[in-house]
């Protein structure tokens, strides 16, 4: 398991994100999450064959045709369909591969680490910079789209 040391460290220490399966549609958690870091200054590097572009920024087919520096690799896809990605970031020279909540897989975590590169399993990214860095709302997904705040009466 991470520490809160390590985690802080990547957050504060990795300024772009590649976002594996990263999804155009607002209501998705890669969407919500990358659009969460995007806003926090990340530079967001989606990787999804099925786009041409996400949140403003032009998409890529794969890890390997992404023509700058990635810091983290952030994986949206199933446990057992991670390996291929993994094995792409540690060839591309990235830092650390993060699998999102509801993702592990102990060989990818080996492999990562075999390599010298920092492993995050079973962890959301927002979530873990909102509640480290004093940013976590209700359930720490606050969209503002519903509030409990009323608005101001006036009186007369």
């Amino acid at each position: 398991m991470e520490d809160i040391v390590t985690l802080r460290r990547i957050l504060t220490q990795s300024k772009v994100i590649a976002i594996v399966g990263l999804s155009a549609n607002w209501y998705r958690p890669s969407f919500f999450a990358a659009k969460y870091l995007q806003d926090h200054g990340y530079r967001i590097i989606p990787v999804n064959p099925r786009y041409d572009e996400v949140l403003g920024e032009t998409c890529y087919s794969t890890l390997e045709s992404v023509p700058e520096q990635v810091d983290v690799v952030d994986i949206f896809q199933r446990s057992e369909r991670v390996l291929p990605f993994a094995q792409s970031a540690i060839d591309i020279g990235a830092k650390v591969v993060w699998l999102q909540l509801g993702v592990v897989n102990q060989e990818v975590a080996d492999k990562v680490l075999s390599a010298g590169l920092t492993m995050v399993q079973d962890r959301c990214m927002k979530i873990e910079h909102a509640r480290l860095f004093g940013d976590l709302n209700l359930i720490g997904v606050d969209t503002g789209i519903i509030s409990a705040h009323r608005p101001p009466t006036i009186s007369t």
